[in-house]
């Protein structure tokens, strides 16, 4: 794969945007190179469209970046260089597999192509949220039938990413041979007020929906 970071000289936010860069590219394919080109003349980054900001090139597919490189998040540059490598088979992970993975799991098989397998699991599973069912619901995803299940029921071979969602707590441990990317994010149901509770997972929901629209590109 092949990674570019273009920026002109006076851009002050290039240093950091190029180590998040670097770092998240790294910890999907270990191996790669990120090449770093810096622009001189006002008018050669004018063209290039970095006079203010900075451009990033994935196998030359330029990725839409904020104007602002500060606003750029691990988990954007994550989804972008994993967008590239498209992945086949997804697990989404948490402890319990109630809530944020369940929800994980639903919009991913939406979202993702037809050739994708989408599972969840968790390393302590008990059973799934109604809260989750509910949001997912508000999508059209009808996830009455979802169950929670145990990582090591899941099998390593129809497995290449795993996306691990626990913040609070130890995240499961899968054994397969996968790339291995982390989103955390507050478990929902935690919430102890019903009404708010349900808008967390609305949260979470919507958080989610962000993040695999920008990985299979939707």
């Amino acid at each position: 794969m092949n990674i570019e970071f273009v920026y002109f000289k006076e851009n002050s936010d290039a240093t950091g945007l190029f180590e998040l860069l670097t770092e998240s590219a790294k910890n999907i394919i270990p191996e790669v190179s990120v090449k770093k080109t810096v622009l001189d003349s006002e008018e050669e980054a004018r063209s290039k469209g970095v006079l203010k900001s900075s451009a990033i090139f994935i196998n030359d597919k330029k990725i839409e970046i904020p104007e602002n490189g500060s606003s750029v998040e691990k988990w954007m540059l994550e989804a972008a260089v994993l967008r590239e490598k498209k992945p086949k088979g997804l697990l989404f992970l948490c402890v319990a597999n109630s809530a944020r993975s369940q929800i994980g799991e639903g919009i991913g098989r939406l979202l993702a192509p037809k050739d994708v397998i989408v599972q969840s699991a968790g390393s302590y599973p008990t059973s799934v949220r109604p809260e989750a069912v509910t949001v997912l619901g508000e999508i059209g995803v009808d996830a009455k039938s979802h169950t929670s299940k145990n990582v090591s029921e899941i099998d390593p071979e129809t497995v290449d990413t795993v996306i691990t969602l626990c913040s609070e707590e130890e995240c499961p441990l899968f054994l397969g041979n996968a790339t291995r990317i982390h989103w955390g994010l507050p478990d929902p149901a935690g919430v102890e007020d019903p009404a708010q509770r349900l808008n967390s997972f609305r949260q979470t929901r919507d958080e989610l929906m962000t993040r695999i629209k920008a990985l299979f590109n939707v």
